[in-house]
């Protein structure tokens, strides 16, 4: 059996084959090549933009695919959303498609573009948008380098943003947001129904979120005083119950944990107060709840 998986090429291409590779799938991809290749026999890899990924799932070309929430609503594709992963092209914040214009234009809401022309990648959603609040407007498909045509060429745009600097760069103003949007995997109806496969989508699942998750979280140990050992207990969170070991010297144990990233500067000092040493901080490559 082998899963036939979609993968966004441009500028999700990297961070999505680094995050397949930190899962301990490897991944290596030819820039040549819509190809890739990868350590697990299970997989047939084919690189495509993610505006196309979710159409060719829903007609079964593909069985899965990374794509966005986005793509996927503007296709207005049948398929099954497998999960969310929460990261794009430079952070792991979600993504938000919005209305912009000018800085110096007089538009202060969508309604005053009424009649007015809009350019967007984003065509059937934008156009959808307008239509649900009864403002007609003009809008276009944009090619690309869509934030640098307000004012001269259009109105307004539509267009994705993840932390606003070319809008700011090109001195646009935010009047509306259409949708949030993130990073997810889909798969075919029959696909997912075949259990060979459905079960393989699971454990992709299981490997990618566990990986993202371990970004938020650290691991922790020490050793400790048995007649320490209350106190740093009383200061050490966990995802569970911390793990408590007796070392050789029957009057120390070793504490280990795993904590959230931002906790760590919180805790080490609490930690040394309460009478821990030997403190270690290391990074953690997947947490499964």
């Amino acid at each position: 059996m082998k899963l036939t998986l979609g993968l966004p090429k441009g500028s999700l291409q990297k961070s999505t084959i680094e995050l397949f590779q930190k899962a301990d799938i490897h991944i290596r991809a030819d820039e040549r090549s819509y190809f890739p290749t990868s350590d697990d026999p299970e997989l047939d890899l084919i690189l495509m933009r993610p505006q196309e990924i979710p159409r060719y799932v829903e007609q079964g070309i593909l069985d899965a695919g990374i794509t966005g929430l986005d793509w996927t609503i503007e296709n207005n594709a049948k398929v099954v959303r497998v999960c969310e992963l929460e990261y794009s092209k430079v952070s792991r914040q979600r993504c938000k498609w919005v209305l912009a214009v000018s800085e110096d234009s007089p538009f202060r809401k969508p309604a005053d573009l009424r009649g007015k022309r809009i350019a967007t990648e984003l065509l059937s959603t934008t156009k959808r948008y307008f239509k649900s609040k009864k403002i007609p407007v003009d809008v276009e498909f944009s090619w690309g380098a869509t934030e640098v045509k307000p004012p001269r060429l259009v109105d307004a745009i539509v267009d994705i943003t993840e932390t606003g600097s070319s809008l700011r760069a090109n001195r646009l103003r935010v009047i509306d947001v259409l949708m949030e949007t993130m990073t997810i995997l889909i798969a075919n109806k029959s696909s997912w129904e075949n259990e060979a496969k459905r079960r393989k989508l699971e454990n992709i699942t299981i490997l990618l979120q566990g990986t993202l998750n371990a970004e938020r979280f650290a691991g922790l140990k020490c050793n400790v005083r048995k007649s320490d050992l209350k106190r740093v207990l009383m200061v050490l969170p966990a995802l569970h119950n911390p793990t408590v070991s007796t070392l050789s010297d029957e009057k120390w144990c070793a504490v280990e944990t795993v904590i959230h990233v931002d906790e760590i500067k919180k805790i080490i000092p609490l930690l040394k107060r309460a009478g821990a040493t030997g403190i270690v901080e290391y990074p953690v490559n997947k947490v499964i709840p």
